[in-house]
């Protein structure tokens, strides 16, 4: 047995800078930062949406950043494959996300399966007037024409490997690597 050799591609320092980035980009794509809501991809898309929403309240004085959680399990369009492996979770969107700019946040953009997935879950909730997508990482090699508004940090990857993020919400530690 092989060990699993990673490469780290982003510490918490990096992560934190892109994090402060996209806020700032955000921003000046937004004007009316009221109408911006976040919607976090479970698990790792939430402490993201979390932090950029923090970070945005931090820099627009008066403005307080609604942060939905969304699981896109039952509308992936591998489900009669993965069967019962699916684990499904507890969407949780408190506020209307009708004519808001919604920021669909995820650790790590790939395919495009989920993102797709995603925004047909998110129709289940109302219209927005725009949906605008950040990705921690983006690997590249999409399937589906689908590409993130905002990049933490872009890398190339192997079919074979494989990005993982770890957040200190969640794991107690930041980091993305590659395995």
């Amino acid at each position: 047995m092989s060990a699993v050799r990673e490469k780290t591609v982003m510490d918490k320092e990096e992560i934190s800078l892109a994090l402060k980035r996209i806020a700032k980009e955000i921003i000046a794509n937004n004007k009316d930062a009221k109408e911006i809501v976040f919607i976090g991809i479970l698990n790792r898309g939430l402490p993201l949406a979390n932090r950029l929403a923090n970070l945005i309240e931090g820099l627009v004085e008066g403005v307080k950043i609604p942060v939905g959680s969304l699981d896109v399990s039952l509308h992936r369009d591998d489900i009669m494959k993965k069967g019962n492996k699916i684990e499904v979770k507890r969407s949780d969107i408190p506020f209307s996300i009708d004519g808001k700019v919604v920021i669909l946040v995820d650790d790590v953009i790939y395919a495009g399966r989920t993102i797709r997935a995603a925004m047909d879950s998110l129709a289940d909730y109302g219209r927005a007037s725009r949906i605008h997508l950040v990705a921690l990482v983006d690997r590249g090699r999409r399937e589906l024409p689908i590409h993130p508004d905002y990049v933490g940090k872009k890398v190339s990857t192997a079919a074979d490997e494989d990005v993982t993020v770890n957040l200190t919400e969640i794991d107690g530690i930041d980091k993305a690597v590659i395995k």
